[in-house]
């Protein structure tokens, strides 16, 4: 329960986002939306206001905005091929789908603007306080701990902790004698650093060198800004976490990042409840992650998803005519099986790391 309250919210919230991207944009450029739903299946409530029913519907992993005309071959008395999204030029029918994930990102670059106008801009404190030591690494065997801080390595000052990575890479495997502070006393430590593997976020060896096996703490303080300051920080922000959602799609398709590490709707729902129990903040920076994530998948060009309408209309603008209506009808249903698929495998992965780490 303490993880299906925050998940409902988390996804409620997205899906709203999404729907109202598409929602809006369409009203403005004089579409008729028939329906506007959060969730699938059958209604809990619904109330009509003017053309549209808006619905809150059982089954909440999605949502839908279904507009007049949307369907290829429907059939349009010409009175309402005004406010029909079919009759629509192919710009329109283009800016209301590519709405629904720019919504995601705008939403996700309100999200961390807020969070810095708030709790202020993260600045690293500076020093040479430890934080992780690698079990059975150099550290580890020379008797080095966490929170020890490191004030000279071969009699030379250490101040940042560039100067621990240069002194230690340039070791060459040769003894260290290394001075820590530990609740207030001084001890001297003697390590020898090891060719270690540098890796990327992804696993990828980048370089290889001498190691401890040490890590900084990361210790940060909180520098108040203004709303400019906060909303240049929420793009660059928002922008690391497109790259990211971007090069871990790109890893995936390399096989370098395995697919086992894919969830679905139970590894969202278990990391929405702990980043509740941790508190809003959390819960905030985590739904505006997954905003990132939803607005970037779902410009993905597979059939079914916005980012397949948006190449449907890419290629009826250099054709100057839409796609067959056969040939719309087989890419969607190759896009429902690619869906599917995906949908039962992210379900078992979740399944899986359910039962292993309980």
């Amino acid at each position: 329960m303490s993880s299906i309250i925050p998940f409902v919210i988390v996804l409620g919230v997205l899906i709203f986002v999404h729907e109202f991207g598409h929602f809006i944009i369409a009203k403005l450029l004089g579409v008729r939306v028939l329906k506007f739903s959060l969730g699938f299946g059958k209604k809990i409530i619904s109330k009509k206001i003017g053309d549209t029913e808006y619905l809150v519907s059982y089954l909440p992993l999605g949502g839908y905005v279904k507009l007049f005309g949307e369907q290829p071959g429907e059939e349009i008395a010409a009175a309402d091929r005004g406010c029909s999204f079919s009759d629509r030029p192919v710009w329109h029918r283009f800016v209301i789908v590519l709405a629904g994930p720019t919504f995601n990102l705008l939403f996700a670059l309100l999200v961390f603007s807020l969070i810095y106008l708030g709790s202020g801009i993260p600045n690293p404190v500076p020093g040479t306080k430890i934080g992780h030591v690698d079990t059975k690494s150099a550290a580890a065997v020379a008797g080095i701990k966490p929170d020890d801080v490191i004030i000279a390595i071969n009699g030379l000052q250490t101040i940042k902790w560039q100067d621990v990575s240069e002194l230690v890479r340039n070791s060459r495997g040769k003894n260290l004698e290394i001075s820590i502070q530990r609740n207030g006393q001084s001890i001297v430590l003697k390590a020898r650093a090891k060719i270690s593997e540098i890796k990327n976020i992804f696993g990828e060896v980048v370089e290889t060198r001498y190691l401890l096996g040490i890590s900084k703490k990361d210790d940060y303080v909180y520098k108040k800004t203004t709303i400019i300051g906060a909303f240049k920080a929420g793009i660059r922000q928002t922008w690391a976490y497109i790259y990211l959602t971007v090069m871990s799609l790109v890893k995936i398709i390399e096989r370098v990042v395995p697919a086992s590490e894919m969830g679905g709707p139970i590894l969202i729902a278990h990391m929405a409840g702990q980043q509740m129990r941790a508190g809003w903040t959390n819960l905030l920076s985590f739904m505006a992650v997954l905003s990132v994530n939803l607005g970037i998948i779902n410009l993905l060009p597979i059939p079914i998803l916005d980012g397949g309408h948006l190449t449907f209309f890419t290629i009826e603008a250099m054709r100057r005519k839409p796609i067959s209506l056969q040939a719309q009808e087989v890419m969607q249903q190759i896009g429902i099986v690619l869906l599917g698929t995906l949908m039962v495998f992210v379900f078992y992965n979740d399944i899986i790391r359910l039962f292993t780490h309980s």
